[in-house]
């Protein structure tokens, strides 16, 4: 190779590693860039009942990643609704924990805000995000009372989703453990 090819082939190369460690460092995977966050529960959608309910549940829940071992201190909201014909009701709950485990989140939080009998109460969902057939639970899906829901308890996702309603996206916790 010529002088000028050498520079020309040298310069796009050192271009193209720039672009990579770039888009590495923006996205959190290099080791310059910003640190991915521990955990999250993102998304909303509409539960299918044949009846016509419409229920919604929605999630804006985060782990930082400098908490990663305390998802006690998770953080956001989330809120659901439940109407039929016209009567019902919703809630919105401050996030007070989050697991993750592969594609499957269980978040807990107290009611702040609700026009049922919910306010003031800890409430636990489930949610697997199976991408466009996501599933969900809830804690008071028995009926039972909910006074006791300890953190980080949600119940099976045993509900399916209105199909073109989900969206979840579910980031895994990767707790980290003492080496031996």
């Amino acid at each position: 190779m010529n002088g000028r090819t050498k520079v020309a082939a040298l310069t796009a190369a050192l271009l193209i590693s720039a672009g990579a460690v770039g888009s590495a460092a923006a996205s959190g995977d290099g080791d310059g860039g910003s640190t991915r966050e521990a955990a999250s529960l993102t998304g909303t959608a509409k539960l299918y009942r044949p009846a016509g309910d419409d229920i919604t549940f929605s999630f804006d829940a985060h782990l930082a990643a400098k908490d990663n071992k305390d998802p006690a201190k998770a953080y956001g909201t989330f809120r659901f609704s439940h109407y039929v014909n016209g009567k019902g009701g919703w809630a919105k709950a401050k996030v007070d924990c989050l697991m993750t485990g592969g594609k499957v989140a269980v978040v807990t939080g107290v009611v702040t805000d609700s026009d049922t009998p919910f306010k003031g109460k800890r409430v636990g969902v489930t949610v697997h995000d199976r991408g466009g057939h996501d599933r969900l639970g809830y804690s008071w899906a028995t009926g039972q009372d909910i006074e006791d829901v300890p953190r980080c308890l949600g119940s099976a996702p045993f509900e399916i989703v209105k199909a073109g309603t989900g969206d979840f996206a579910v980031l895994p916790w990767h707790p980290e453990y003492p080496t031996p």
